[in-house]
This record gives structure tokens, C-alpha cells and sequence, in this order.
């Protein structure tokens, strides 16, 4: 007796195959295996998963082991991780993701927001059924590489990545990259994938920034006497052998001010959150804000267009460290404005950018 068969509407069924896809009888035994579904991959930098010390300090380990990351040698580098830094950073950044930890789902911010990001993004793209919505960390967990077994368990034939990164280094948006295609390379069926571009200059991101900037300082109780636009710094060395970091994050400044109107004394560009003994990115953002207070300025506020959602640099670095250099140097007002999240113009950024990546697979 002859094995049942499929008929075309079962198998379209049983795969995920879509309608104008060839199908036929599958033979005998055959996997049921979903297909004909598009992945968007929201990607960012990462969380420990706790605030103990071990959780911390693998965390560091694995960011701080990523050769994009630290370019040193291995053998000049890795007894400095593992002998001094691993021993000594994970006790105080742990201190310091407590005092910004979400304690009422127990994570960080940063995971917070990811996820709200992906489960709005998911909703908007409603209309579109056979796409699927994820989201992975390239550091820590949910990993990237979990994130795609999840789409292809999910039958994702193709994947669009999306790292969360407006402007381009190879810090971060290459090393979400390099770390998607580590996963795919484990893979015996891996699917097509595209990856976002820099958005940097993108008319959508720089009217959100503008249309978040204007409506956070009509609502504070001062005006500020200028803005700094402060972005996560990298050592000065990357950027002379061509990462094109600095020159994405001057862009984004300029027409933020060009979109908002203001001079080049309104609002000034920064850079953050340095390591190590090298020099990084300048101006830096703490000796600016401790530099203005002591010429009198009394007012400022902070943006950070290049995160995506609000994280340690920004809500303890900025609006914790920075704000206290300020103060005590002399200022009287500081605000920290917050990144575009998971705002409906941060939504609108994701969705738009999306939709145009996705032309032809959905």
C-alpha cells in the first residue's frame, strides 16, 4: 500500500509555504519543516542578566573579549582583562547598573526597552502576516544567536537585522554583524539575510530626535543656555584608520541643528563613556559640562542621539555622573533628555526604516 500523500493545501499548510510558491506531494517521511515566513531582527548592545558580581563580570568578559572592541593583542591584552579588570570592574558597574536596574521585572532598562521596541514594532507590522519580530543582544542574553533559531523555528526563510545603531562603527553595528553571521555559519540551512544601514542622516531619525528635543524642553521648568548632543566615544586610533564613527555623529548634529534652526553654540557635540589610558573622541562630554559651569554657564541639557533607548551610559553616566560634575562645578539646572525608546517617535524611526528594508520580501 502507497504511502498518504499531501495535497497542495496541506502541504502549504504544514510548511508555511506562501500561495504563490510551487508545491507538491511531499514523499514519504519527509520533515514537517515551517518555511515562507521574514524575520526583522532588533539588535542592541546587551544587559548583564543580574546584578551579581558573576553575572556582571561575564558579561564584561564577553564584551570586552570582542577584538572590534579592545584591538589590542591577545597576549598584550588578555592579562589585563583577566588579571586586573575582570577582578576589580564587575563589583562597580554592578553598583552602578543598581542604581538605574528595573527592579520590578528585574533587568535593565536596556532590556526593557528592547523589548517594548520589538513588541510595538511587531503590532504596527500587523498588516503584514508572514513577518516575524525578534529581538537579540549581541552581548548577553537573548543572544543573537538564539534569536535566529527563533525565527527559523518559525519557519523565516529570509531575515532582516536591524542593529540599533544610527551611526556606523565597527564597535558596534559591524560586531552585531559579525556575531549574526556567526550564528548563520552553525547553521545547515541558513537563511537570506539583508542588514539596516546606518541611519544616521535619514530624514525620519532627525525629525524624531528634533520632534522629542523640542517637546522634552517645553515641558521642563527652565530653558536651557544650550544643548550638548553626546554621543559614545571610541578611541581616536579607530577613527584614523577609517571607522567612520566621528563623522556620522557630526553629521547627525548638524542637521539636528539645521532641522531645529539653532547655531552652532546652541547645541555642541560630545563624546562619552571613555576607557583605557588612550585618547578617545574629543571633546569629552564630562570635561565640557565641568568646563561650562565654570564660565558661568548655569543651564543646560543633554541629548544622546546615538542610542536608540536609554541604557547605563545615559541614565547613570549622563543624568547620574555628568549631572553632578555639572552641579558641583557651579551649574544650577541640568536635564537629561531620553532617548527616543520606545516613544511614537522612536516607533516611527524602526517602523519606517523596516518597511523600506523589507521592499520585495514582504
Amino acid at each position: 500500500m502507497n504511502p498518504p500523500v499531501a495535497s497542495a493545501d496541506e502541504a502549504k499548510r504544514q510548511t508555511g509555504l506562501s500561495a504563490n510558491k510551487a508545491v507538491g506531494p511531499l514523499p514519504a517521511g519527509h520533515p514537517m519543516v515551517k518555511t515562507g515566513r521574514v524575520g526583522v531582527l532588533l539588535v542592541n548592545l546587551g544587559t548583564p542578566d543580574a546584578l551579581d558580581t558573576g553575572s556582571v563580570r561575564r558579561y564584561l568578559r564577553e564584551f570586552l573579549s570582542d577584538p572590534r572592541v579592545i584591538e589590542l593583542p591577545r597576549v598584550a591584552w588578555y592579562p589585563i582583562l583577566y588579571g586586573i579588570i575582570l577582578n576589580t570592574r564587575p563589583k562597580k558597574s554592578g553598583a552602578n547598573y543598581a542604581k538605574i536596574w528595573n527592579r520590578e521585572l528585574n533587568e535593565s532598562p536596556l532590556r526593557t526597552i528592547t523589548r517594548a521596541q520589538t513588541e510595538k514594532l511587531a503590532a504596527s507590522l500587523s498588516d503584514l502576516p508572514q513577518v516575524v519580530v525578534e529581538w537579540g543582544m549581541r552581548y548577553g542574553n537573548p543572544s543573537i544567536a538564539s534569536a535566529v533559531k527563533t525565527l527559523k523555528d518559525q519557519g523565516c526563510e529570509r531575515i532582516l537585522s536591524v542593529p540599533l545603531y544610527p551611526q556606523y562603527s565597527a564597535t558596534t553595528t559591524a560586531t552585531a554583524n559579525d556575531q549574526l553571521f556567526r550564528a548563520l555559519m552553525k547553521l545547515r540551512h541558513a537563511p537570506s539575510v539583508r542588514t539596516l544601514p546606518p541611519y544616521y542622516d535619514e530624514p525620519v531619525y532627525i525629525d524624531a530626535l528634533a520632534r522629542s528635543l523640542e517637546g522634552h524642553l517645553a515641558r521642563l521648568p527652565f530653558e536651557p543656555e544650550l544643548v550638548l548632543a553626546s554621543y559614545h566615544g571610541i578611541p581616536k586610533p579607530y577613527f584614523l584608520k577609517g571607522d567612520p564613527y566621528h563623522c556620522h555623529c557630526v553629521k547627525t548634529s548638524r542637521l539636528l541643528r539645521e532641522r531645529l534652526g539653532w547655531s552652532d553654540k546652541r547645541l555642541l557635540t560630545t563624546f562619552q563613556s571613555r576607557f583605557g589610558a588612550q585618547e578617545w573622541l574629543q571633546p569629552y562630554t564630562d570635561k565640557t559640562v565641568e568646563r561650562l559651569a565654570k564660565e558661568g554657564v548655569k543651564r543646560i541639557a543633554i541629548i544622546n542621539p546615538g542610542f536608540s533607548a536609554d541604557c547605563i551610559e545615559t541614565l547613570e553616566e549622563i543624568d547620574g555622573e555628568n549631572r553632578e560634575i555639572f552641579m558641583h562645578a557651579g551649574g544650577e539646572q541640568f536635564a537629561h533628555i531620553p532617548c527616543l525608546n520606545d516613544s511614537e517617535e522612536g516607533m516611527d524611526v524602526i517602523e519606517t526604516l523596516v518597511r523600506r528594508e523589507l521592499a520585495g520580501w514582504a
